[in-house]
């Protein structure tokens, strides 16, 4: 008869698994601070006087502009600068005034207004101000013969600083009139034989 096996001869008991140790937490990095768009959007209407109206299936078009928070206001017809016809939606082009290069390129929606619209004498009252050598009967001149356009930016830059594209953004000028139609142009009393400062 097999006697039962006592305390002493029992199999020893296995230590209980230790737990893991917890896997180490993800630290998120602070996320950058966001460009404020809209104060860049200000500051470049505000210190440059130009901005380019990309046109889709066209050039970029440089103008003259007065801002009035949130909008460019433009103006163009007989008389004043050229500019074709725009559709509801352009990307415009703003330079830096320290370098005078490309600092953002934002979309916005081109409106034309009328002296019915509420914000017209706004308008024209910014360009008036704007407008060099104006005369006095220039708001009425733009009332019937020109546009005055309103753009305003809205969404995300296309291209701002840290997402700028690799390209420089350089076009060709476009063909004029003015340009030289000889590789010199006519000197009264003809060109001289030597340069000034040379011997």
């Amino acid at each position: 008869m097999t006697e039962a096996p006592g305390p002493e001869s029992a199999a020893p008991a296995v230590p209980a698994a230790r737990a893991a140790p917890a896997a180490p937490t993800a630290t998120t990095a602070p996320a950058a601070s966001a460009t404020n768009v809209t104060a860049l959007v200000g500051e470049a209407m505000t210190k440059s006087g130009i901005i380019w109206v990309e046109v889709p299936g066209d050039r970029a078009w440089p103008v003259w502009h007065a801002w009035v928070t949130p909008n460019a206001y433009v103006v163009n017809g007989p008389g004043e600068q050229h500019l074709p016809w725009l559709p509801e939606e352009v990307v415009l082009v703003l330079r830096s005034q320290d370098t005078g290069g490309r600092l953002l390129r934002v979309k916005a929606r081109a409106r034309v207004l009328t002296d019915s619209d509420a914000e017209w004498q706004t308008a024209v009252t910014a360009l008036q101000a704007g407008r060099l050598n104006a005369v006095d009967d220039v708001v009425e001149r733009w009332r019937t013969e020109c546009a005055v356009t309103a753009l305003t930016p809205f969404g995300n830059p296309v291209e701002g600083p840290g997402s700028y594209a690799d390209g420089s953004g350089a076009a060709p000028p476009p063909p004029s009139r003015a340009t030289t139609a000889q590789w010199r142009p006519w000197h009264l009393g003809g060109r001289p034989k030597r340069r000034r400062g040379n011997r």
